[in-house]
């Protein structure tokens, strides 16, 4: 029998294949090989299970937002490189996949609206934080703490292949205008 963190991770992964409307008892069950009993062993309902899943993907972002954004004094222009860095990495295509997923099923949901919500205004703090510790006014912070996630957010969503810029050059470039 599978535990309910299984459940709410292949949760998680059907609806990074785009599939909120998909995400029901029986299709995970079908995914994961198991009878939907071990469903109910677990949750209540399927709302139960929505709300497990909206819990831990909040709780994940903001122990990992947390994580990225914590600098020693000093090293706070390195930390808003590297914020920037994982969230441009071509590597982290799942990661997005999952944020624009969440995202979506936000503009369907009140709870994951709010879930969505908190989860970037820590995202937001955070790199405010550090923009403030590095001298900057406070309205100054704030506009680069959304300039930054607008950026890294932005080109994720976008297919830049064929712009005929050099794609690192221009990235090296965006990111000293935010970080600097």
């Amino acid at each position: 029998m599978l535990d309910r963190a299984a459940w709410i991770k292949a949760a998680i992964d059907l609806l990074a294949d785009g599939n909120l409307d998909g995400l029901r008892v029986e299709v995970l069950a079908k995914r994961l090989g198991v009878t939907k009993g071990s469903f109910y062993w677990h949750f209540k309902d399927r709302r139960d299970l929505l709300d497990a899943v909206l819990d831990d993907w909040k709780e994940g972002r903001i122990r990992d937002i947390r994580k990225q954004t914590a600098a020693d004094p000093g090293e706070e222009l390195g930390a808003i490189r590297h914020t920037i860095a994982i969230y441009s990495a071509a590597r982290n295509r799942r990661g997005i996949a999952i944020e624009r997923a969440f995202r979506v099923w936000a503009r369907q949901d009140p709870r994951a609206a709010a879930v969505v919500e908190e989860v970037d205004a820590v995202r937001l703090d955070c790199a405010r934080r550090l923009f403030l510790a590095r001298g900057l006014p406070a309205g100054e912070a704030a506009a680069r703490s959304i300039l930054l996630y607008a950026y890294v957010f932005g080109v994720a969503l976008m297919h830049c292949d064929g712009f005929d810029a050099d794609l690192n050059a221009a990235r090296n470039r965006i990111t000293e205008l935010i970080a600097e």
